[in-house]
C-alpha cells in the first residue's frame, strides 16, 4: 500500500492576495499578502503539498476568463518559487450556474485528494470565510479561519497565513 500525502489547501484571496472588496484578475492589481513566499516554503518544508482552491464566479459572470486567473496564479508562482502543486478554480456562481466545485461544497478539495492520494487527517484548509471551512468540513479536513472577521466564531481563527502556519506546525 502506498503512503498517503498530505496537503494544506488554500483559498486565494484574503489569503494569498490582498482582499481588495472586488473581483481580482489584473496581475497588478494582484498584491500578495505579507509572508505568504515565507509561510508556503515552511510548509513544503515539512511535507505538506500546497493546493489553491478559490472560486471564481467573475468568470461565470463573464467579467473576465480562466486566463486571467491562471496569470495571477502565474504571478504567485513565480513569487513563491514554483512551489505550489496545484490550482483549482470554480467558475461558477448561483446566479449564473450551479457546479459542486464552488465552496461551500467539496468538489474541488474531492479532486485533489483523489489526484494526490491525500490522508484527510494530515490536512488542513486555510480560508477566510466559513464556506472554507464548510468545505474542508465536508471532506474531514481540519480549517484554520484567517483575516479580521469572525462572525460565527469558528476555531481556530488566526490574523493571517503566517499566523496560521505556525498554528499547523505547532510553533
Amino acid at each position: 500500500m502506498s503512503t498517503k500525502n498530505k496537503a494544506i489547501f488554500l483559498d486565494r484571496d484574503g489569503v494569498l492576495n490582498e482582499e481588495i472588496g472586488t473581483y481580482v484578475w489584473e496581475p497588478n492589481k494582484f498584491i500578495i499578502c505579507d509572508g505568504v513566499p515565507d509561510s508556503l516554503a515552511r510548509l513544503k518544508a515539512a511535507g505538506y503539498l500546497l493546493i489553491v482552491v478559490t472560486n471564481q464566479a467573475g468568470i461565470a459572470k463573464k467579467l473576465y476568463t480562466a486566463a486571467e486567473v491562471q496569470a495571477c496564479y502565474a504571478k504567485l508562482q513565480r513569487a513563491c518559487g514554483g512551489i505550489i502543486d496545484a490550482l483549482y478554480f470554480s467558475d461558477a456562481h448561483p446566479s449564473v450556474s450551479e457546479s459542486i466545485l464552488r465552496k461551500p461544497d467539496s468538489g474541488m478539495l474531492e479532486k485533489a485528494v483523489a489526484r494526490f492520494n491525500l490522508d484527510v487527517a494530515q490536512c488542513w484548509i486555510v480560508g477566510d470565510r466559513l464556506r472554507d471551512m464548510q468545505a474542508g468540513a465536508a471532506v474531514g479536513v481540519r480549517g484554520v479561519l484567517v483575516g479580521e472577521e469572525n462572525p460565527e466564531g469558528f476555531a481556530p481563527h488566526v490574523a493571517d497565513l503566517r499566523a496560521a502556519t505556525a498554528l499547523i506546525l505547532g510553533q
